[in-house]
């Protein structure tokens, strides 16, 4: 079976009902495809690798489950074995070597691509001249996007040897043409 991009979107959504939990795995896929034609890799199969990154997260809720438990699902799906070893590394609890430019990516774009969606939801531009020196005001708040784990978000940019301010702003500029599919405001919307 072919990886694709659209296998990828029918399993998401297969295992996936959450509006949110979908929306995070879009921002994920964004992100990491920026990065992907940024570093001149894979495209496709990086947006794979991200929108199965939490695939199993409705059905595997807590860290002795999510995401250990949804790798055999992967591979009964036909996923290969880079597939599935890249949606493992990205969860801290198993420690797994981050040993390939895509699973460093996968992990530095996760958590910042939540956090920087929640700051686009509260502005009423949404992300349009958000500045990395908003979002680090933010992550400085603990009760904003507290279920984003801080420390990853610093680790994520240091694994992939960018500054901070720079992973935010690419991360911002691969989410805005599609701030619309993740619910958010754009300056256009905001006038309106």
């Amino acid at each position: 079976m072919e990886t694709t991009r659209e296998r990828a979107w029918e399993t998401l959504t297969k295992y996936t009902q959450s509006e949110p939990l979908r929306r995070h795995a879009l921002a994920v896929e964004a992100s990491t495809g920026w990065y992907a034609r940024h570093f001149g890799e894979d495209e496709e199969l990086w947006r794979v690798v991200a929108l199965l990154h939490d695939f199993d997260y409705e059905i595997h809720p807590t860290l002795d489950e999510h995401p250990q438990d949804g790798a055999p699902i992967l591979r009964e799906e036909g996923y290969p074995e880079e597939v599935v070893e890249a949606v493992l590394s990205h969860a801290e609890h198993l420690a797994m070597p981050r040993d390939t430019q895509l699973k460093k990516t996968l992990f530095a774009c996760d958590e910042l691509s939540g956090f920087v969606h929640a700051c686009g939801l509260v502005r009423p531009t949404g992300l349009d001249r958000l500045e990395p020196k908003s979002v680090k005001k933010k992550l400085k708040q603990p009760s904003f996007a507290a279920g984003v784990h801080r420390d990853e978000v610093y680790a994520g940019a240091e694994g992939l040897g960018i500054d901070l301010d720079e992973h935010i702003r690419n991360v911002v500029a691969a989410l805005q043409p599609i701030a619309s599919e993740l619910g958010l405001r754009t300056a256009e919307t905001a006038e309106a």
